[in-house]
C-alpha cells in the first residue's frame, strides 16, 4: 500500500491498491519459479499488533505461495496519481489513536469500537488457502501489510468467486488499476482491478484488493464519483453479506485495521505517514463467528503463533526490523526522482509461513528489490547491535518443504506441515554495522561470498528508523 492524506488519503488508497496487486501476481510467478528452480525468492514474516515474538518464533515467518495477484512484487511500483478533489466529508478523529499528521478516510462514519464479522471475504468453500500477514517479496520490501485468499482453483478465469462484505458497513473509497507493477511486467497494461476501504464504525476498518470486477451498485456509484488517477470517494452503505464483487485468476487482498491502537514493534511511527494504515494492522480471526473463524484458521498456511503473522519486528538498538535510507523519511517519499520507493528499503524479519528462517529483503540489491534467505540461517538480527562490529550474511534463496515427508512444497496445495530452509548456494553478501543514533551502514555484494569481501567500499549506504 502506498496512501495519503485527503489528496493524501486517497493517494494513500491508491497506493496501497498498487502494492497489493502486485503482491499477488507476483506470487504465482514466485510459485512458478521454484517449480522449475529451487532458488525461489519469496519471503516475508508476520506476527500480530501487540505479541512479541521469542527469537525461536520470529524465525518462522516467511512467505511462500505461488500465486499470482495478491503480493505486490514490482506492484509497489504501479503509477497511480494522486486524486486531485479533495474528499465531500471530514473525516472524524475524535478518540482515534493516531499518529501526528496521519489522516483517515472514515467519512460518514458512525459509532465506535470493534465489530465481530459473520461472513468470510470469501466463501470458505471457494478459497484454496490463505497467506498471513508479513510477507516480503519483490517490492514489497517491508513486512507486507494484508493478507492473501487464494481461490480454490487459482488458474480460474476472472469474476469466477464471490467477493462479499463481511458485516454491515460504509464503504468510503474505490480505488481503479489498470497497470503492471515496472519491475514484473514492465508497466504493461492490465484488465481492471479494484480496492475497497470499509469502515464498520469510526475507528474500526478492513479493506480488500485485486477485486476483478465489482456489483453493479458499486460500479455505478464508482463510475459516478471516480477522480483522476482512479479513485473515487463515497459513501456506500452495505449489508453483511452483500457480494461487492468477483473474483478469479488470483488472490484477494484482505486486511482489517482498529485505529485506536499502534503496533508496538515501529520504533518511529511518523516514518510511516505515507502507509500510515500499516500502523493499525490487527488480527482478523479473533474478529469472525464461529463456525466462521474456524473454517478459515484451517486455510491459513501459518500453523505459528500469532496465527495472523506479523509485521512490525523493530527493536531498538538492534538490526532487526525494517530501515530506510537516510533522508527518504521513511514512507513519507517517494526516493526523490526514482519512481520505485521501495528501493529506498530494507528489512531484516523472518519468514511468514516459518518464522523459524531468516529473511534480509533490499530494496536496491543491483537495482532491483530481492529477498534472500541467510546461509547457516544466523546470526538471529535481534542479536545484532551497535558494537557487535562489522557482520557478514552470505545470502542465498529459500526454499519450502513438507515435514512429513521432505517433498518440495508446490507452494499452492493447502497443508499444515510446511518449513522454509535456506539453500547452500550462496548468491551474494550483505555487510552490515550498526551505528549510533538508530543507524545503520549497508552494503550489497552480489556474486560474492564472504571470502571476497574486505569491507565497506564508497558504495555503502546508510539507513535509519
Amino acid at each position: 500500500m502506498n496512501h495519503k492524506g485527503f489528496s493524501q488519503i486517497a493517494l494513500i488508497v491508491i497506493a496501497g491498491v498498487v502494492l497489493v496487486v502486485a503482491g499477488g501476481s507476483f506470487w504465482h510467478k514466485q510459485s512458478v519459479r521454484q517449480s522449475s528452480n529451487e532458488e525461489e525468492k519469496y519471503k516475508p514474516p508476520i506476527q500480530s499488533p501487540s505479541y512479541a515474538p521469542t527469537t525461536a518464533e520470529v524465525k518462522q515467518n516467511e512467505f511462500p505461495l505461488g500465486q499470482s495477484s495478491g503480493l505486490p512484487s514490482g506492484d509497489e511500483q504501479r503509477e497511480y496519481k494522486p486524486p486531485t478533489q479533495a474528499p465531500s466529508y471530514a473525516p472524524t478523529t475524535a478518540g482515534l489513536n493516531i499518529v501526528k499528521g496521519e489522516r483517515v478516510d472514515n467519512y460518514g462514519c458512525s459509532g465506535s469500537g470493534p465489530v465481530t464479522f459473520g461472513t468470510s471475504p470469501m466463501r470458505p468453500e471457494d478459497i484454496g488457502t490463505i497467506l498471513p500477514y508479513g510477507g516480503m517479496v519483490g517490492a514489497h520490501v517491508t513486512p507486507i501489510d494484508h493478507m492473501y485468499f487464494s481461490p480454490i482453483v487459482f488458474h480460474s478465469p476472472r469474476d469466477t468467486y464471490e467477493v462479499r462484505a463481511m458485516a454491515d458497513g460504509l464503504i468510503t473509497a474505490i480505488s481503479e488499476r489498470t497497470q503492471h507493477v515496472t519491475d514484473i511486467d514492465n508497466g504493461a497494461p492490465k484488465l481492471a482491478e479494484y480496492q475497497l476501504k470499509f469502515w464498520y464504525t469510526c475507528d474500526f476498518a478492513s479493506y480488500y484488493d485485486l477485486i476483478t470486477s465489482l456489483s453493479p451498485r458499486l460500479k455505478e456509484e464508482f463510475e459516478k464519483s471516480k477522480r483522476g488517477g482512479g479513485f473515487a470517494s463515497v459513501r456506500i452503505k452495505v449489508k453483511e453479506g452483500e457480494v461487492v464483487g468477483r473474483i478469479g485468476g488470483q488472490t484477494l487482498d484482505f486486511a482489517v485495521y482498529d485505529y485506536t491502537k499502534i503496533l508496538p514493534g515501529f520504533v518511529v511511527p511518523e516514518h510511516y505517514l505515507g502507509e500510515s494504515w500499516k500502523l493499525h494492522v490487527i488480527d482478523p480471526f479473533s474478529h469472525f463467528k464461529e463456525p466462521v473463524r474456524k473454517e478459515l484458521l484451517a486455510l491459513n498456511i501459518r500453523q505459528a503463533e500469532p496465527r495472523e503473522g506479523k509485521i512490525d519486528y523493530d527493536i531498538d538498538g538492534k538490526l532487526v526490523g525494517t530501515w530506510f535510507k537516510m533522508g527518504n523519511n521513511g514512507f513519507g517519499q517517494t526516493g526523490g526522482e526514482d519512481p520505485a520507493p521501495w528501493r529506498a528499503h530494507l528489512s531484516f524479519a523472518y519468514d511468514a509461513i516459518d518464522p523459524t528462517a531468516l529473511v534480509i529483503s533490499i530494496g536496491d540489491y543491483g537495482g532491483r528489490a530481492e529477498q534472500f534467505a541467510v546461509k547457516d540461517n544466523a546470526p538471529d538480527p535481534a542479536t545484532i547491535g551497535v558494537g557487535f562490529g562489522l557482520h557478514k550474511y552470505e545470502l542465498t534463496q529459500l526454499e519450502y518443504y513438507r515435514s512429513s515427508t521432505g517433498a518440495h512444497w508446490d507452494r499452492m496445495t493447502m497443508h499444515t506441515d510446511i518449513k522454509a530452509r535456506p539453500q547452500s548456494q550462496v548468491q551474494g553478501v550483505a555487510l552490515i554495522e550498526m551505528l549510533e543514533g538508530r543507524k545503520i551502514k549497508f552494503e550489497a555484494f552480489p556474486g560474492k561470498a564472504a571470502a571476497q569481501v574486505g569491507g565497506f567500499t564508497d558504495k555503502a549506504i546508510l539507513y535509519e528508523r
